[in-house]
């Protein structure tokens, strides 16, 4: 259940940030430090590959994110739950918006940082998710067990 609720919670601030940066960020603007925001459009996946590949990359992430959530489902300590409710509704926000966005197939991105791909709120969450339950699988699982 954590799981789907942070899920949800990723969804929602995904498309919340992605619709306001559509609307409003017209130009490039540097917030602080290395990061700054910039709208651009991405037809491919994280680091731009298979650009131009769009229908691919739908169907893909689409088949991606159903394993996920069966696989999520059988999930039951807190730790893998909220590393794969990051990467879950990471996923589903990018999906949703190749799916029923405006920019036919192609997802928005953001957020920028010195020497490093322009991403969205999904993205980072899916990065951030893949590193919690690698963290886990390495470090934090007890002996024995399975998730």
């Amino acid at each position: 259940m954590a799981a789907l609720a942070l899920a949800t919670l990723v969804v929602v601030a995904d498309r919340v940030t992605t619709t306001l940066a559509v609307d409003h960020l017209h130009q490039a603007v540097h917030v602080w430090g290395p990061f700054g925001l910039a709208l651009q459009f991405n037809s491919g996946l994280a680091f731009s590959l298979f650009t131009g590949r769009s229908t691919l990359v739908t169907v893909v992430l689409g088949i991606g994110v159903v394993v996920l959530g069966v696989l999520l489902a059988r999930v039951r300590t807190m730790t893998p739950a909220i590393g794969g409710g990051l990467v879950f509704g990471g996923g589903l926000g990018n999906l949703s918006e190749r799916i029923v966005g405006v920019h036919h197939g192609l997802v928005a991105d953001f957020i920028t940082l010195s020497h490093w791909p322009t991403f969205n709120v999904a993205d980072a969450c899916i990065t951030i998710g893949v590193i919690v339950v690698a963290a886990y699988l390495v470090f934090g699982r007890p002996a024995g067990t399975a998730t």
